[in-house]
């Protein structure tokens, strides 16, 4: 029997939708995969449908699920809205920022150059590997490695970022027998994952589904790795074997919705992520002296 819908519900629907499963949803939702997967059950019997095709691959959205989609958005639009009516009247914001876990990662420990508790607003970072929507105001900002293409968001570059092969410092077990560690999950979808598939897809012993579980496989000895410069060259339990892979460099774009970019926290926060990435841009594009 069909029931009310549940807004809490209707937000698991839209992380799962937008990025195509229920892994990848625990990065934004906070919840665990088997939570999600009960909200997702308990919405499509409160539809009454189906609302995805489920797959070893992933969530695929059923006809029933992409009507619920357009929908569910309409309905986070005047959630968003209501929300930032709501934080304006206590003075107070909070700014969203969305980047991939290496950025997240560079971001949070490096926290005093972007936020403080003097500020007049929060600061929420929103770590995943697909691009979060910005239009749609599921985040303020976004560190991303290309140019903007809609038309509703502004974007500027404040560097490049290089990658590298790095193996651990004791170059045993994996390492010894030239083996590599690759990445599985939503990760593989990143281009250095592909890049690592398509060279040496034949020598992959072990795979890692998120970024830092790659990390300290590699450390460990367990193969080699690609990792940004700026990620291997300050881990001091990696080591870069080859100079930076150019076919890897990626430009760093700041990204925001042309509405927003204006707003004095979102400004004030975009000013200072380009100050941080242009104070470090020789350690992201892999020009520091290797250890």
């Amino acid at each position: 029997m069909k029931s009310d819908l549940n807004w809490d519900d209707l937000r698991v629907f839209l992380d799962v939708a937008r990025l195509g499963g229920l892994s990848a949803a625990t990065a934004t939702t906070g919840l665990s995969a088997a939570t999600l997967g009960r909200r997702v059950t308990a919405l499509e019997r409160a539809v009454g449908e189906a609302l995805f095709v489920r797959s070893q691959s992933g969530y695929q959205l059923t006809q029933a699920g992409e009507d619920l989609l357009s929908r569910a958005e309409d309905v986070e639009v005047a959630m968003l809205s209501l929300r930032r009516w709501k934080e304006g009247n206590h003075g107070d914001r909070m700014v969203r920022l969305s980047a991939g876990p290496w950025t997240s990662a560079f971001v949070a420990s490096h926290i005093g150059a972007v936020w403080s508790v003097a500020d007049r607003f929060g600061l929420e970072l929103v770590t995943a590997n697909q691009k979060v929507d910005i239009g749609r105001r599921n985040a303020d900002l976004g560190l991303r490695s290309q140019r903007p293409t809609e038309q509703w968001l502004a974007g500027r570059q404040i560097g490049k970022v290089a990658y590298a092969l790095y193996s651990g410092l004791n170059l045993v077990n994996g390492i010894a027998a030239g083996y590599f560690v690759g990445v599985v999950g939503e990760g593989a979808q990143i281009q250095s994952a592909r890049w690592l598939q398509a060279h040496h897809g034949d020598r992959i012993g072990l795979r890692g589904n998120d970024a830092m579980s790659v990390r300290e496989l590699v450390a460990a000895g367990a193969g080699l790795g690609v990792f940004p410069c700026f990620v291997g060259d300050s881990d001091t339990r990696l080591v870069r074997i080859a100079s930076p892979i150019r076919e890897l460099e990626t430009e760093q774009w700041l990204v925001s919705h042309h509405e927003e970019r204006h707003d004095p926290s979102v400004r004030t926060v975009g000013d200072r992520l380009a100050g941080l990435m242009g104070q470090h841009g020789a350690l992201f594009r892999g020009e520091l002296p290797r250890r």
